[in-house]
């Protein structure tokens, strides 16, 4: 490796490096001197080329030609890069813009990786985040057609910022006041619930919560006992709904609410699946002439992607993997650049852009970092 006095070869590297991404050439000497001041001669920078190729940093591709960064160069490269400059106020202002007009979670991950491409011209991925528990942020329901409403419009907002509609037909007729009084009702059972599972949607429906007539049912064959301790909120919301001033109507209603809830909160844990845009950068780049259509391949059956996340475990603020680093043959000219983003109720996740291993590191970096910081932040609210 370097000797850390060695200041000048480590700036013969770094141009390099940039001129390279930039240009797509191998640069010599020559172009060193004329577009970088780096203050010595070209003789003593192709001697500081000759000790970067031996160290394995750089190669030259052809005879005659000029050198071109190895994975091994631009990971020095990357390690070397000891502070991430911010994005500029326009940037964090387009992006605080872009989150806020986002409804849903499907929205907020389709944003996050069209921005991200844009912002980095590479394909971006994210990962959907794994809920351990879904809970009930927030619930409207709103009656369809003329009173008395049997047809109900649920809009479910669940805690992972997913937003859900559902149709349910009611069994008994009903008004939009009691609709919005059985509303908050609900809202706070489900909320604040959780079944032995822990995910306070994994109970069966049709288990009912209006009682009904079985052993287990006190009537006036049997001495009265104490109701048992809820153990999920259909069980609560029994409990609740089985006061005697409460109309049967009511309870059967709420009954059918809270199955349609439970159903919906449950249909919303997210699966493992990625999503991604910008693949056109892939082929923009000309670094994937032989290699494109395997890569894209791959990239689109989510696997190697999926595989490659799950085993990451970021100290850093921003991960890169470079080339063969990955442990995929697939990805052998690629690099990736992650971070990871959280979200109440969900296990970390990971977003970021893959493109050619000539990439702005500095740039993407930055890029990715900032964007995972405004996510988190946004599905935390």
């Amino acid at each position: 490796m370097f000797d850390k006095t060695a200041d000048r070869r480590l700036d013969v590297l770094r141009a390099i490096v940039s001129d390279y991404v930039e240009t797509q050439e191998p640069v010599g000497s020559k172009s060193l001197v004329e577009r970088y001041s780096l203050g010595v001669s070209a003789a003593t920078i192709r001697n500081d080329m000759a000790a970067l190729e031996e160290e394995g940093l750089i190669r030259q591709p052809h005879t005659s030609a000029g050198r071109v960064p190895t994975d091994k160069g631009y990971r020095f490269f990357v390690d070397q890069i000891d502070q991430i400059k911010p994005l500029s106020a326009p940037e964090r202002q387009a992006i605080t813009e872009f989150f806020s007009a986002a409804v849903g979670l499907d929205d907020v991950m389709e944003r996050t990786v069209r921005l991200l491409a844009h912002l980095t011209r590479q394909t971006a991925v994210i990962e959907f985040p794994a809920f351990k528990q879904s809970t009930l942020r927030h619930l409207e329901l709103v009656g369809m057609g003329a009173e008395p409403i049997r047809r109900v419009l649920a809009v479910v907002i669940a805690s992972s910022g997913r937003v859900d509609q559902v149709l349910v037909n009611l069994p008994c007729g009903t008004t939009q006041s009691e609709l919005n009084s059985l509303a908050r009702s609900l809202e706070n059972v489900f909320a604040t619930t959780e079944t032995p599972g822990g995910t306070q949607s994994e109970f069966t429906p049709g288990t009912g919560m209006a009682p009904r007539e079985t052993e287990e049912t006190p009537s006036h064959h049997a001495p009265q006992r104490e109701p048992a301790t809820p153990r999920n909120p259909q069980q609560q919301a029994s409990t609740q709904w089985c006061d005697p001033l409460s109309a049967p109507e009511t309870r059967e209603n709420a009954r059918v609410l809270g199955e349609a809830i439970a159903a919906t909160l449950a249909s919303g844990q997210a699966e493992s699946r990625i999503v991604m845009a910008g693949m056109a950068n892939l082929a923009r780049s000309g670094d994937f002439q032989e290699t494109l259509t395997p890569l894209v391949e791959a990239l689109e059956e989510q696997v190697v992607l999926l595989k490659l996340f799950s085993q990451m475990h970021e100290p850093e603020p921003v991960s890169v993997i470079i080339g063969q680093e990955s442990g995929h043959e697939v990805l052998r000219d690629t690099a990736i650049v992650s971070s990871s983003y959280d979200t109440s109720g969900a296990t970390r996740a990971h977003v970021g852009v893959i493109g050619p291993t000539r990439m702005d590191y500095p740039g993407s970096m930055r890029a990715v970092r900032a964007v995972a910081r405004y996510l988190s932040g946004f599905l935390r609210q």
